[in-house]
């Protein structure tokens, strides 16, 4: 049998393959020297985030000395917009407390929140009747508000003698769709449990690095990983999805150290990184000022270098994008407005719950540790850690 002659259609098509093929194989040859930062900007208040996240901030509240009702002498508050002040006058906001600063009841729909304490002392009430206090040490809330919960958070100044300092990050983590009305529930992830190391700079820095994990896998060296108790979400939690590589770690990197940031576990991770204390951090060589976050390419491994002269410190955030329509007013976050008008209709009529809790602020006693009532009856108490508070007197006993 003869061959068949070529279509000029045929002719042409080759001849583009011919062009096209030198072309991708130069944009591969790029490719392992393409830079690991997609995009940076200015640090906001709140931070910017990615799917799955909606909404990061970072508190650093210097309150002076706690008068009898734990909040400031009442010359602390002169010129404040009480119930609205978010103004850092004198180091300190009072939020939308007006006697102890904090958030007084209100509702969440749709989503997570996971309070990430590094100073001071959180009080939690609910409309599930759960309550706790949580904070100095390391501790973490991890909340799902799921179809619906009014709660408090309080931040009480124990210590009547000198300052309360607080320092905190709050984290909303989107639900999918078929999660959004699950059960509201908490857990608690005593800082004494969470996952951290402290490890050598990398070749190329000096002093150590310190890499806490409230979330994630592989940011740790594997005999760490291997022994770590791993304190589980709540079991609706997107981050229980195995393939979501919800990643959520701090870093404290000392002047001059160096780490690798590995390479994310998922094919379709987004990861954002925040430089929110210090200054002249270098990613894979490129120097940020202070107040910055840095979107990366997940996939790779990226180098961090804190400067010769001051430390810095950093939050990741990553996970796979749940990738659904994102419709928020205020507290509630769902995937359309009909939803939204819902959740509005649903909380006018029973404000998610009852409330026992008496006021709207309230604050557990000045001596009472840490602990976490929950709404099926369970308790769980525990002590201050060891150097929590810079004095005995500090802190609750």
């Amino acid at each position: 049998e003869g061959l068949r002659p070529i279509s000029r259609q045929a002719k042409r098509a080759a001849a583009r393959r011919a062009i096209r093929r030198p072309a991708l194989l130069f944009l591969a040859a790029l490719a392992p020297a393409m830079s690991s930062i997609i995009r940076s900007g200015p640090l906001g208040f709140p931070f910017k985030c990615i799917d799955p996240f909606l909404f990061a901030v970072y508190h650093n509240d210097r309150y002076p000395k706690g008068n009898d009702q734990m909040g400031p002498d009442a010359k602390h508050l002169a010129g404040r917009r009480l119930g609205m002040d978010f103004d850092a006058k004198g180091g300190f906001s009072m939020y939308h407390g007006r006697v102890v600063p904090g958030f007084p009841k209100h509702p969440h729909r749709g989503f997570e929140t996971v309070t990430v304490v590094r100073k001071g002392i959180i009080d939690h009430c609910d409309s599930t009747g759960a309550a706790g206090r949580f904070g100095e040490g390391g501790d973490v809330q991890w909340m799902t508000a799921g179809k619906g919960v009014s709660h408090s958070e309080m931040f009480p100044l124990i210590n009547k003698e000198g300052p309360n300092p607080l320092e905190l990050f709050q984290i909303w983590l989107n639900l999918p769709r078929k999660d959004k009305m699950t059960d509201p529930q908490f857990r608690m992830l005593w800082g004494e449990s969470i996952p951290k190391a402290t490890v050598p700079s990398a070749p190329g820095g000096t002093g150590s690095v310190t890499v806490t994990v409230v979330a994630g896998r592989g940011f740790l060296p594997p005999e760490v990983e291997r022994k770590a108790q791993w304190p589980a979400p709540p079991p609706k939690s997107y981050a229980t999805d195995p393939d979501s590589d919800v990643g959520i770690v701090t870093v404290q990197l000392e002047a001059g150290a160096a780490w690798t940031l590995p390479a994310a576990l998922g094919p379709e991770t987004r990861r954002k990184l925040y430089l929110y204390s210090g200054a002249g951090l270098q990613v894979d060589g490129q120097t940020f000022g202070e107040g910055v976050d840095v979107e990366l390419r997940a996939g790779v491994d990226v180098s961090l270098k804190a400067p010769e002269g001051n430390a810095v410190e950093v939050l990741l955030l990553q996970g796979k994008p749940i990738g659904e329509p994102v419709v928020q007013h205020g507290p509630f976050v769902m995937t359309t407005r009909q939803e939204i008008m819902e959740a509005f209709s649903d909380y006018q009529e029973d404000e998610f719950g009852a409330w026992p809790h008496g006021g709207d602020a309230p604050v557990h006693p000045r001596d009472k540790a840490r602990f976490a009532k929950h709404s099926d009856g369970r308790l769980e108490e525990k002590a201050w850690p060891p150097g929590a508070f810079s004095t005995p007197a500090d802190g609750p006993k």
